[in-house]
């Protein structure tokens, strides 16, 4: 299982019969493309995921600060978040623990619950390969500059390769 840090590229939340969507985005290395992984989820999943991001004080816990709070204070901490399959539509995730005595735990949860959790937790969020190539999409603005980065690179081939003769 090869995992790639992802980022969130958008975060939209839907009302009605407009779905909620989260877009994923990598980190991409040298002579790679970036790609946007697009889950849906539900509306009350992508307010949970928004107020995470917003970081604004609330009066009460909601259920995802319940959650960061008991991982705290049982002295564990929240490594990363990733997601780890996708069987047609469903995408499925893992939180990955820390325990205090330095035990490992993965523990299975729906990805839009895991990305509200390490937006709060200040945690990374991974997506396995496999996930990646099946389910991801090309960014296509990043596409776009790349193949406008390769034809600024040809021309200023192109020019330095100039001599004054070819002027004559």
């Amino acid at each position: 299982m090869g995992l790639v840090r992802m980022d969130i590229q958008t975060l939209a939340v839907g009302a009605g019969p407009v779905p909620s969507l989260i877009v994923l985005r990598n980190r991409p290395a040298e002579g790679k493309a970036a790609v946007q992984l697009p889950i849906r989820i539900g509306p009350v999943e992508a307010a949970a995921i928004s107020m995470g991001l917003d970081d604004t004080p609330r009066a009460r816990p909601l259920t995802h600060d319940l959650l960061q709070n008991t991982i705290t204070s049982l002295g564990a901490m929240l490594e990363g978040v990733a997601i780890v399959d996708v069987q047609g539509t469903t995408f499925f995730a893992q939180l990955f623990l820390l325990d205090e005595l330095g035990r490992r735990l993965n523990v299975d949860c729906r990805p839009s619950d895991g990305i509200a959790l390490a937006v709060r937790m200040d945690a990374p969020i991974y997506a396995d390969d496999h996930v990646i190539e099946a389910a991801s999409v090309p960014n296509f603005q990043g596409v776009e500059r790349d193949e406008k980065d390769r034809e600024l690179e040809r021309f200023h081939d192109f020019v330095e390769s100039l001599s004054p003769e070819d002027f004559a």
